[in-house]
């Protein structure tokens, strides 16, 4: 027998803002044999917008359908040429996409926006993770659920937040009765995903994801699933009524939705049958991809963050304020999984590309060159301090309509100074979250990250393994949540029992490490202290420091700076 002849494979397909990449794994070692990216042809990069109102981002969910035939037909085709493959030996597929970004659909699971009546309504389309619509439902969730006495917060951080599940349907329902009421059902992406590719359509027998009903949609087992029919009533009786649409039994990703039926199977090239299975969140695909364990945190650095870690079940975790959820089997099957994150960080520096940067920075790559020039100043020189709440505040705040802030400007300040703050801000954020976890007595020991971000600009990695005062690691796939989703294809095929076994044979890290600077960290200590005072200042009720020495304290810094 040869080398090749008995080798199996596994598809993940990761379905992110913009776009969703397909890629063909070699199950015994991970190697990627045929990859595709096919962006979303609708809207503005894949998201519809509504000039008049910012808060909101839709998506048409028949992108998501064109996406998979295009991007899986794409990628099989390349593995077609890479030694030993064959598409009978793929063995199983798993599928991860953005969310909360629930889709209304009818009775047959039909997305409304895929029909007549409804495909120019914009309400009646996928409501995108970073839609921001529900913010006052939101509020009105996290009021009643602390009146009502309910434990229905404690496992997603004490706060409701707009960019979830009960926020965006509760939206709908006030302001476009005429979709909600055409709605027999609601349906995650990550769901909506495997079950039309399996044929599993109707919204009372779709396998539904745990990832999904655990971390945006109050779903936990301690209380018997979803929030009760009593509570749903005290925010409208027709989201009681919607309960007994939407789903009981939530499953982890180990498990399998379906098989992949013919009519798609012969538009990808792949045989029918092949397992499929149960979707999740992009963040924690690209948490398992990137060898997610206790005591790590997976950073994926995109155009927002999440931050994912994992611990035993056998382990009591307290409730800790401001996370995304603790859900049992969320990303490791088996552990609790932990979110938190961050709603811009990508997005603020393209923002300052391309709408502030100074013309001789944007020839070629602005970011490229605006990195090169804030690499040669050192922390603090700038007298610079952000706040990176430009989108919102995710964790620890969970506060949607919190929004950016730049202190130390003078009429010296340049365009790499900003950048750079704008970085240093990003990482601020991110060490507040590393804090909140650690107050709570999980104990980050290193950091993994994975995403465009992290592969491409080595002077963030190096400000965050500063800030962080830890060494930085970046996951060996480029494309760490779609190999997460193969990880679970494999896992779901029967190649492997568990999913950390799959992990130890799949996934790893480069051998490039970010050693922390102690003279930066040092610096930044002092900066972050201060970001801390601001984070509290504008963010909270409870700050009773004072800000009045700001501005001079940053002046002091800076010249300290500049002295060396």
């Amino acid at each position: 027998m040869s080398k090749t002849s008995g080798k199996r494979f596994s598809i993940g397909v990761d379905y992110g803002t913009n776009s969703v990449r397909a890629l063909v794994v070699d199950v015994d070692n991970g190697k990627e044999l045929g990859t595709h990216v096919y962006n979303y042809p609708s809207g503005k990069a894949g998201i519809l917008l509504d000039p008049k109102d910012p808060n909101l981002a839709r998506q048409n969910p028949a992108d998501y359908i064109s996406g998979f035939l295009v991007s899986v037909a794409a990628a099989v085709k390349r593995a077609g040429k890479e030694k030993g493959f064959r598409p009978d030996r793929v063995v199983g597929i798993g599928i991860d996409t953005t969310g909360s970004t629930p889709i209304p659909v009818d009775r047959k699971g039909v997305p409304l926006a895929m029909t007549a009546k409804f495909k120019r309504n914009l309400n009646a389309h996928a409501w995108l993770w970073k839609d921001h619509t529900g913010h006052e439902e939101a509020a009105k969730i996290t009021e009643i659920a602390r009146k009502s006495g309910v434990p229905y917060l404690a496992k997603c951080g004490m706060t409701y937040s707009s960019e979830w599940f009960w926020s965006k349907v509760w939206h709908c329902r006030n302001v476009a009765p005429d979709v909600f009421k055409a709605a027999y059902s609601w349906v995650e992406a990550c769901d909506f995903v495997p079950g039309y590719i399996t044929g599993n359509t109707d919204p009372l027998k779709m396998a539904r994801g745990v990832c999904a009903a655990g971390h945006k949609a109050m779903y936990n087992e301690e209380w018997g699933g979803l929030p009760s029919v009593s509570f749903l009533k005290k925010l409208s009786p027709d989201l009681a009524k919607l309960r007994s649409r939407l789903y009981r039994k939530a499953l982890a990703s180990d498990q399998v939705a379906g098989r992949l039926v013919p009519a798609v199977a012969r538009k990808v090239g792949l045989p029918a049958g092949i397992p499929v299975a149960v979707g999740a969140f992009d963040a924690h695909y690209g948490a398992v991809g990137s060898g997610v364990k206790p005591g790590t945190l997976v950073k994926i650095i995109g155009t927002s963050t999440c931050d994912m870690m994992v611990s035993s079940l056998g382990r009591k975790l307290k409730d800790i304020p401001g996370v995304c959820g603790i859900v049992p089997g969320s990303i490791v099957p088996g552990m609790y999984g932990l979110e938190a994150g961050q709603s811009a960080v990508g997005d603020i520096f393209n923002w300052f590309v391309n709408s502030l940067c100074p013309p001789q920075y944007s020839k070629g790559d602005p970011h490229v060159n605006l990195s090169r020039a804030a690499a040669k100043l050192k922390p603090g020189e700038s007298g610079l301090l952000a706040l990176d709440w430009n989108n919102g505040n995710r964790t620890i705040l969970v506060d949607p309509l919190l929004t950016g802030l730049l202190i130390g400007q003078t009429l010296h300040t340049s365009a790499p100074e900003v950048y750079r703050a704008l970085i240093e801000a990003t990482a601020f954020g991110a060490l507040t979250i590393i804090n909140r976890f650690e107050e709570y007595g999980v104990k980050v020991k290193e950091v993994v990250t994975c995403g465009g971000i992290a592969e491409k600009n080595a002077l963030l990695m190096q400000i965050y393994a500063d800030v962080f005062n830890r060494s930085m690691k970046i996951s060996r796939s480029p494309q760490a949540c779609a190999l997460g989703a193969a990880i679970f294809g494999a896992v779901a095929g029967g190649v492997y029992n568990d999913t950390g076994s799959a992990q130890k044979r799949m996934a790893g890290v480069k051998s490039k490490v970010y050693k922390p600077n102690k003279a930066h960290a040092r610096a930044y200590a002092e900066l972050y202290a201060m970001y801390k005072d601001m984070h509290d200042a504008f963010g909270t009720p409870r700050f009773r420091g004072k800000l009045n020495g700001a501005m001079k304290k940053l002046i002091g810094i800076r010249d300290r700076a500049r002295k060396g």
